[in-house]
């Protein structure tokens, strides 16, 4: 009987029935004396007995009520007098926190008044209720681990935000982040604590001592001879820090460790009604023990696990007095969770599956059948929220048992449909953080787990170096080695089959959510979830500042693989039905999704910009490609500035209207705090000892996007807006012609798709890289372990003190290499197995298919919410990066051609002209960057088609004006690195005795230069006679300026130096300084690349701009030595990558390649243009090779003592044959030089270029004929047209020469 109604259904008030025969008949209903014994069976005594058949009392349906009522009101007197106010207890009998002047700070606390989260420095909060003598608990349920101290104070307390509870007298306190106790001075305490662990605080006036327990297990007395007497009373009391959180538990639910002798809960349970509802609860079980055999006229024990009501009147009638009396007390919160999760739960104790186990369903049926709506869904509701509860804080055993218990429950109860359609509209998003369910809590301490059991054997990788980079050569592993690594892998495995048990049982619960064949009475519960997950999705995303209302990112990295696990199982499922549609091997998100307006993205940023300026400005493409008409009345939308106005004075007046009285404790929020307890929350409250509401209503949830289609908001869409029906397409309104026409697979399915994709980007990715901590803590103990094992083999004999203390260090060491070699296992089975990388590998290829399909849309594409391209760059770098260790990439399926595709993306949209968001172009600009670090990914950057290679390598060398460029160069760089002068070291020869950075850093890796790429480069150079000049003068300008912003600083930093007073140069400068050097090494790198592989950019004078080019490229900075060496060798911190070594062999690169490595023409053109610029002195080039003039060594005098640089020095980085070519430039420029001196006639300064003062006047300019150089005139003409002088516009230069009569 699956509704109120069906069957045989009886009022409340009346179910009185006739005893006329012919009734008994019509209805059904047993002979008297059948009734008689089996209503006596099913009512026993309290002691349980019967009394004889000739001394019991004959019962009918008529007598039945007066005899239940008898039976429950027997020891209700002996009761009654526990109700009483118990001695030693001040305060209300419902004890709560003090909401009204119990508190210091700014608090936000739940509606029921016993969850808390810190919202200011050290907020404080006492309960309403004090005890003054006898033995009293309470316990307190961890939501988050940080700064909280927890425990009793008195009346008396003054805290602030500073002191809290503990730091004052008579008040005392335990902490279990710093495991410290507090009162006014501190001590070593207890344990740490973490979330989802319960702390019991105990206090004995009688004896006057004060303790703690830490989940049941407690932690020894605290503190002792407290104060006591006239006027001493304590409360329960908390002090917490910002986004702390906690939820108290006084009594009004049964404290989970009860076990303390002689302490009772500072709130009394509901004895009388407790009592009630365990004889109600009896009668119950006895009616489902007891059948009754109408052809024999006996009654019959029954098998239980197998019950039915089969519409038995007699059964159904007596069944109906039990609820009379039982429904009402089963709204009770403590009743719910002491007897009827207690009931269910010991159904399931049997074992076998969850479907061996139809009572639970029967259970439900005659709660609907015989209880008040109302009644129901608040028991539903009480019973989630235990259920919730027990979950989140029950501890982790050996085998998961507790959990496990929870969530069979939970599956046996949601797999009612109608309980679960009522749970999912209105509890499971709405009441509960249902998200927990998901949760598989990480254990902080080991021990208690049973780690130590479950893997006894630990291990940890020793192969890094001391710099922390992994052995070159892997060295054999030992006999021993190997049979702890394999003791430790089974180890894991048998840890990972337990976790897998819980993971299956919550993919379960999300397969009842994503039901969508129960539509008996109402909506699948598919579209319900639909709706609410896309609300939650819309918390998420519109919060991103308010912590309460986040979903803890680590609740979202198990939502999101279960969430994976249901929809693929749905996906292939339907797949197997229709072999028409995909596979979810082959899923994406169509186009259409992005535009038609069914599916709300909320205020998500799109890769064209905001949506409404794409509906102006695409409404054509609109109407054109997808057949989509915009409501002209949507494009007058007012501005997003209107729109926020709007809000604002919604908010105000909102505000206006609120009372007084309501200001002081804020507005009532409209969602839970996640923060706090997972299970309480109808709203929360804010607390503020300055009586100001610091909150503002949460913006409203807005319609969706008016298109010419109905389009419905989330909570009124129906599965035919989703699903479509014959004519309707549902989500996929508007397919463009670039789309396929095939289904793909159900409509709900692919926003179900969307949502987790969205998911991945809200948080998820930040937490996997949270947690890749614990193993970068692993190896970084080894290593210290292995560093302090090699001083104990070194250490001499007669030194037994230092021996000792390696020994002690060696002991710390291996048994913190023990406890988080363990944990690392619970963490590489719950966040980084492979199963969990092939989910987020399988999310990079969602996102890759969506990209190219909605690529193909043209201008459509930009209707794509940017995050898409987010996620599919970060999941690839999460793969990379932290599932790597444990797991291999290259073993995923089709690892090559993802690469390649997702490369493929990188090349094409970094320089999209339809993306606008700089950040995502950013980002773009930097995966690419560090795409081309790693000779893998490459490798793939090079498969991609040719057409897509060049059109990179040309959006590349675009100006570099009005753009982000320094990612840009470095891309080039990375692509020349391991070709150029002396450019094929990883690090820097001056830092190789320094610590190194992480060794995964794309900078750290180890050249690998693509010649394919560096061939399309030159192609491009060559080919196009506008781009080469154009790139390589914004190359130059770059230059100049970088360069000239180094010695700037670096001469600042000198002068700061030198002062007698100390001085402190600011850390940002030396910052920026270091990236006025890197920029300027890279930029030379570059042009040193243009110079090799396209020469005659720059010798070949046929082309227009050559001459001037090599002229800019001859005042190539030459660094100012002294200055140079003494920053040098200050050694600043922030400076350690200026040395001489990386700007002098990128000059000398250059330098090389045009004066050596080319024909005789253009070595005679360099070397004239070279000696011709006044900048230029031989000594640069002699100081490369360590030649230093007299002269120059008497400048240097203070450095005199330090080694002189020098090219020689560097035998590992530079070859013999480069060193060759050096030797042989400087021979070259020397001869070279000494011709030009003897040949060079003196000018008059009347004759020199009167900007630069270094030429002589070599060109005229029309029509204003001034006159100046042409290398003066040739570089302001790149940039500008007007003259130097007179501001004239320039139509011509002529060449110019000075008559020789003059």
């Amino acid at each position: 009987m699956t509704s109120r109604g069906a069957g045989t259904a009886f009022s409340r008030k009346n179910y009185r029935l006739s005893t006329e025969p012919e009734k008994s008949k019509v209805t059904g209903i047993v002979n008297s004396r059948l009734l008689n014994d089996y209503l006596h069976r099913v009512f026993t005594n309290a002691d349980g007995n019967q009394p004889a058949a000739a001394y019991r009392k004959h019962l009918t349906f008529q007598n039945l009520q007066e005899h239940l009522e008898r039976l429950l009101a027997e020891e209700n007197g002996s009761e009654d007098s526990r109700d009483q106010v118990a001695e030693g207890r001040l305060g209300p009998s419902t004890v709560v926190l003090d909401h009204t002047s119990g508190f210091e700070g700014l608090l936000l606390v739940d509606d029921d008044l016993l969850g808390v989260i810190g919202h200011s420095n050290f907020g404080s909060i006492r309960a309403t209720t004090c005890v003054y003598k006898g033995k009293w608990i309470y316990e307190v349920l961890i939501s988050s681990q940080g700064l909280m101290q927890i425990g009793w104070c008195t009346l008396n307390c003054r805290f602030n935000q500073e002191e809290g509870v503990g730091d004052t007298p008579d008040s005392y306190a335990y902490d279990g982040n710093r495991v410290r106790k507090w009162n006014v001075t501190t001590t070593n305490y207890g344990k740490s604590w973490a979330a989802g662990d319960i702390v019991s605080c105990l206090i004995d006036l009688d004896e006057g001592t004060i303790a703690f327990c830490l989940n049941g297990m407690s932690l020894g007395t605290a503190f002792d001879n407290i104060t006591r007497g006239a006027g001493m009373a304590y409360f329960p009391a908390i002090s917490l820090s910002f986004k702390e959180s906690v939820a108290f538990n006084f009594g009004s639910r049964p404290l989970r460790y009860p076990l303390v002798e002689g302490y009772r809960p500072l709130q009394d349970p509901p004895v009388a009604d407790l009592v009630k509802a365990r004889k109600l609860l009896g009668y119950l079980k006895n009616v489902i023990h007891v059948g009754i055999d109408v052809t024999e006229g006996k009654l019959v024990e029954k098998d239980t696990s197998m019950w039915q009501l089969q519409g038995e009147p007699t059964v159904l009638i007596t069944l109906a007095h039990i609820f009379n009396y039982f429904s009402p007390l089963m709204c009770k919160v403590y009743l719910v969770e002491d007897v009827l999760m207690t009931f269910l739960l010991s159904i399931l104790e049997r074992g076998g599956a969850v479907e061996a186990h139809p009572l639970i369903q029967q259970l439900l049926d005659l709660m609907w059948l015989l209880m008040e709506e109302y009644e129901v869904h608040e028991c539903l509701k009480q019973l989630l929220m235990s259920l919730l509860r027990a979950y989140r804080f029950s501890p982790i055993i050996p085998d998961l048992g507790l959990q496990i218990h929870y969530l069979r429950l939970t599956i046996a109860v949601l797999k009612h449909e109608k309980s679960r359609k009522y749970l999912l509209s209105n509890v499971l998003f709405d009441v509960l953080r249902s998200v927990v369910f998901f949760y598989i809590k990480s254990p902080l301490r080991v021990e208690e787990a049973g780690l130590q059991e479950l893997i006894p054997t630990t291990w940890w990788p020793n192969r890094f170096t001391k710099e922390g980079k992994e052995s070159k050569e892997v060295k054999e592993e030992s006999a021993e080695e190997r049979l702890r690594r394999r003791a430790y892998e089974r180890g894991c495995q048998r840890l990972k089959k337990r976790i897998e048990v819980v993971e299956g049982l919550q993919v379960q619960i999300l397969k009842l959510l994503l039901n969508n064949k129960d539509r008996g009475g109402g909506e699948a519960s598919r579209y319900i979830f639909l709706n609410k997950f896309r609300k939650f999705l819309q918390e998420n995303a519109s919060n991103r500042g308010n912590l309460t209302v986040l979903c803890p990112p680590e609740y979202m990295v198990c939502f999101l693989h279960r969430l994976i696990a249901a929809l693929r199982f749905f996906w292939d499922g339907h797949k197997a039905k229709t072999p028409a549609a995909l596979s979810s091997e082959e899923a994406y998100v169509p186009p259409q999704l992005f535009y038609n307006g069914k599916v709300d993205y909320f205020d998500l940023q799109r890769l064209g910009g905001l949506l409404s300026h794409l509906k102006k400005t695409l409404k054509d493409d609109l109407a054109a490609k997808a057949n989509v008409l915009i409501d002209p009345a949507e494009l007058q939308a007012v501005t997003m500035d209107d729109l926020d106005e709007d809000e604002e004075s919604a908010t105000s007046a909102a505000q206006s209207q609120r009372p007084s009285a309501a200001l002081a404790i804020g507005g009532a929020l409209a969602r839970p705090g996640w923060l706090s307890s997972p299970t309480l929350g109808r709203a929360n409250r804010f607390l503020s000892t300055a009586a100001v509401s610091l909150m503002n209503p949460r913006r409203p949830l807005g319609a969706l996007e008016k298109i010419k289609v109905r389009t419905l908001s989330v909570e009124q869409r129906t599965e035919e807006d989703i699903e479509g029906t014959h004519g309707n397409e549902g989500l996929l309104l508007g397919r463009p012609p670039e789309e396929p026409d095939q289904p793909i697979t159900e409509n709900s399915l692919l926003e179900v798709l969307d949502g987790i994709v969205m998911m991945y980007n809200l948080s998820v990715h930040q937490q996997l890289g949270k947690m890749v901590g614990v193993s970068d803590d692993v190896n970084e103990y080894a290593m210290a372990l292995k560093d302090t094992e090699e001083k104990i083999s070194r250490c001499p004999k007669r030194r037994r003190d230092i021996h000792e203390e390696l020994l002690k260090s060696q002991k710390v060491f291996s048994e913190k290499l023990n406890h988080l070699s363990r944990r690392l296992a619970w963490i590489n089975v719950t966040i980084y197995s492979k199963e969990k990388m092939q989910d987020i590998y399988w999310l990079l290829r969602v996102c890759i298919r969506t990209i190219e399909h909605g690529d193909r849309t043209g201008s459509l594409f930009a209707f794509m919410p940017e995050f898409y391209l987010s996620v599919a760059m970060n999941s690839y770098s999460a793969l990379k990066n932290y599932f790597s260790p444990v797991n291999s990439m290259e073993e995923l399926p089709g690892y090559d051609e993802t690469l390649m595709r997702l490369a493929a993306i990188l090349a094409k949209h970094f320089a999209d002209s339809r993306i606008v968001g700089t950040d995502i172009r950013d980002s773009l600009m930097q995966a690419l960057a560090s795409y081309v670090c790693y000779p893998h990914s490459l490798r793939a950057v090079e498969r991609i088609p040719e057409e897509q290679r060049i059109s990179m390598m040309k959006n590349l060398l675009a100006p570099y004006e009005q753009r982000p460029w320094a990612q840009t160069n470095w891309i080039l760089v990375r692509l020349w690195r391991g070709c150029g002068f002396g450019y094929r070291y990883t690090r820097l020869p001056h830092l190789l005795k320094t610590k190194p950075e992480d060794a995964s850093l794309p900078s750290l890796q180890k050249p690998c230069p693509s010649t394919l790429l560096q061939r399309h480069m030159a192609d491009l150079l060559r080919s196009d006679r506008d781009l080469a000049p154009s790139f390589l003068n914004s190359v130059l300008n770059q230059l100049n300026w970088a360069f000239s912003e180094f010695i700037g600083m670096i001469q600042e930093i000198q002068q700061a130096a030198e002062r007698l007073e100390r001085n402190f140069v600011d850390s940002r400068q030396l910052k920026v300084c270091a990236t006025c050097f890197d920029l300027s090494v890279s930029l030379l790198r570059v042009l040193e690349m243009t110079v090799t592989l396209a020469p005659e950019i720059f010798l070949d004078w046929n082309r227009p701009s050559s001459e001037l080019l090599l002229r800019r490229l001859a005042q190539v900075p030459s660094s100012e030595r002294n200055l140079f060496d003494r920053v040098v060798n200050l050694r600043l911190p922030g400076l350690e990558s200026v040395d001489h070594y990386p700007i002098l062999v990128a000059v000398t690169g250059i330098l090389v390649r045009l004066l050596v490595d080319t024909d005789v023409q253009g070595a005679e053109r360099a070397t004239a243009v070279l000696l011709a610029d006044p900048c230029f002195q031989l000594r640069s080039i002699q100081y490369l090779l360590g030649h230093a003039e007299p002269s120059a060594l008497a400048a240097a005098a203070p450095a005199t003592d330090k080694r002189h640089f020098s090219l020689h020095t560097y035998t590992e980085y530079i070859s013999a044959e480069e060193l060759a070519k050096v030797e042989k430039m400087l021979s070259h420029l020397s001869e070279e030089s000494k011709q030009a001196a003897a040949t060079t006639l003196p000018t008059s300064e009347e004759d020199l270029c009167p900007i630069c003062y270094a030429h002589p006047i070599s060109a005229i300019f029309r029509p204003c004929s001034h006159k100046s150089c042409k290398a003066c005139i040739n570089q302001h003409l790149m940039n500008n047209k007007d003259c130097f002088f007179c501001k004239a516009t320039i139509t011509g230069v002529d060449d110019f020469t000075k008559p020789a009569s003059s």
